[in-house]
């Protein structure tokens, strides 16, 4: 089943398993209640990895495979042992994280228990600042072994290292295998103190229950629930309803957070809260644009781990020119480009005269032209239909820019920064106003994200190139009218986004791949006789 978020607020990856709860039901009755259920948040806007936002983290292309693999097999595999050891539940993962991990020959991965049952995974102090932590329960953990079933005293949800060592979260093991520290460069597994961090939970049949009840009973959701520090932390015999009027980890708090989160604590509390440790696993994030770049083209643990591929179902000639490591992935590139280290490309079609700098990610484009790319450069385009037919937009940004970060005034634009330069200078190059009207968004909420700076093009490359424009207007601090354009923001081109066209194009570079490759096994047998 694919269930869409009801219309209206946003309501979190919280308020989507309660609705996607419904939804089973409303579908298959009381049927439902004997099902073991695979729910993933496909990835909602997916600001800190746009790429992924038009069809999802879940299709996230992965450097793997021929034809290659996406986010959701690799998500289907590693999960492919679970179903027959649950009883009737929900397991509940998100699209954007990768679980590894070794367990003894004898050793299996349990969901049986009543309330709630997370793995765990050992981690570098550090990484438990921005994910969940466990505070496990001594008596039922030792730290050694395989794989630990215990129970959890207390789930902290993006602590400082502080409250970790108050709350007695971090251990101290006699050897910390390599720790998953989630785009670490340095040597996490040194370290002897470890905190045991979140992924994928499990909700038996009984507790799903109930969660859809509350749903109901609420009838609408007008604000955001995160479904782990939302769900996990009103568990485990050690929970105190302090969180729920804690929102410095919200983005958007919405009408009434505050009450929903007491009552979801009055619900859950006394709910037990199993953990399944794994003291051998990784656990890795791709999220954003640095984990992303990372984990698909430096010496990462994954990269090896999952013999990750620097050209994944793709033509790439031997003359086209590639420094160092790089990804590549279902694109068609022509002898003569340039392609610098530490770069991505997914669905692309490169010209001969193209070249393409360091650490770049590139998505979707068609650049038929002469051009370089400068490094640490963003580029994505998404099909649109906006009136009658199909048109075309292309973002552009640096990959390090902040596309969540957003102000209230149209004062305080200066603090927003495009590709190192502040976004009303941006707008000046450009000969855009700055006022209300430039930003897409109903609220108060002005950024990169609700911008309209992106020109409209009747062509792929076209759009390529008029983005292409437009940053290197702000690099070389010259001018570029973009007047007369229609302009979108990232924002609107989600709405407006013609998903079958995108699929169009992707589908025309995977025949051409296929045809090519049939043709060189048809050669070979040729010159073989």
């Amino acid at each position: 089943m694919v269930c869409a978020d009801p219309p209206g607020p946003r309501i979190g990856n919280g308020g989507s398993t309660l609705h996607a709860l419904r939804c089973l039901e409303e579908q298959y009755g009381d049927q439902w209640t004997s099902f073991t259920v695979l729910l993933i948040h496909s990835g909602g806007y997916s600001q800190r990895l746009p790429n992924a936002s038009a069809l999802g983290k879940i299709f996230t292309a992965l450097p793997l495979g021929d034809p290659m693999l996406q986010m959701l097999e690799l998500k289907l595999a590693m999960y492919i042992d679970f179903p027959r050891h649950m009883k009737p539940g929900v397991l509940v993962t998100c699209s954007d994280d990768i679980e590894l991990y070794s367990t003894g020959a004898t050793e299996t991965i349990t969901f049986d228990k009543p309330g709630f049952t997370a793995l765990a995974h050992p981690s570098d102090v550090a990484v438990g600042t921005t994910h969940g932590v466990f505070v496990l329960d001594p008596s039922s953990f030792s730290g050694k072994g395989g794989l630990e079933y215990g129970s959890c005293y207390r789930f902290l949800h993006k602590p400082d290292v502080e409250t970790m060592q108050q709350s007695g979260a971090v251990c101290v093991r006699e050897r910390c295998p390599q720790l998953s520290c989630p785009g670490s460069r340095g040597d996490a597994g040194t370290a002897s103190e470890c905190v045991y961090t979140d992924s994928v939970f499990y909700i038996d049949h009984g507790t799903a229950k109930q969660l859809l009840g509350f749903y109901k009973q609420m009838g609408t959701l007008c604000c955001e629930i995160d479904a782990y520090g939302d769900f996990l932390q009103a568990l485990g015999p050690g929970a105190t309803p302090d969180y729920t009027k804690n929102t410095s980890n919200v983005s958007r708090g919405g009408s009434g957070l505050v009450g929903v989160r007491q009552q979801l604590f009055s619900l859950l509390q006394g709910t037990p809260l199993n953990v399944i440790v794994l003291n051998n696993s990784q656990f890795y994030h791709i999220g954003t644009t640095q984990e992303y770049l990372f984990h698909f083209t430096a010496e990462s643990k994954l990269r090896s781990e999952l013999a990750l591929q620097p050209v994944a179902f793709s033509i790439f000639p031997d003359t086209a020119k590639a420094a160092g490591q790089w990804s590549i992935i279902q694109s068609v590139l022509e002898p003569g480009c340039v392609i610098g280290p530490g770069s991505v490309l997914e669905y692309c079609r490169i010209g001969p005269e193209v070249s393409v700098g360091k650490g770049s990610i590139v998505s979707g484009c068609c650049i038929n032209f002469s051009v370089d790319i400068p490094s640490n450069c963003f580029l994505s385009s998404v099909s649109v239909r906006v009136a009658d037919g199909v048109e075309y937009v292309t973002m552009v940004f640096g990959v390090g820019d902040d596309l969540k970060r957003s102000v209230k005034s149209l004062s305080d634009l200066h603090s927003l920064q495009f590709f190192g330069a502040s976004l009303p200078e941006c707008l000046d190059r450009w000969s855009i106003e700055a006022s209300d009207q430039l930003f897409s968004s109903e609220d108060t909420c002005l950024g990169l994200w609700t911008a309209r700076i992106f020109p409209v093009c009747s062509t792929l490359s076209e759009s390529v190139r008029m983005s292409l424009n437009m940053l290197s207007s702000v690099q070389h601090k010259s001018a570029f009218k973009l007047s007369g354009f229609q302009l979108l923001s990232v924002e609107e081109m989600l709405t407006y986004k013609d998903v079958q066209d995108m699929l169009k194009f992707r589908k025309q570079i995977y025949d051409e791949i296929c045809l090519k490759t049939q043709k060189e096994k048809s050669d070979f047998r040729v010159n073989s006789t």
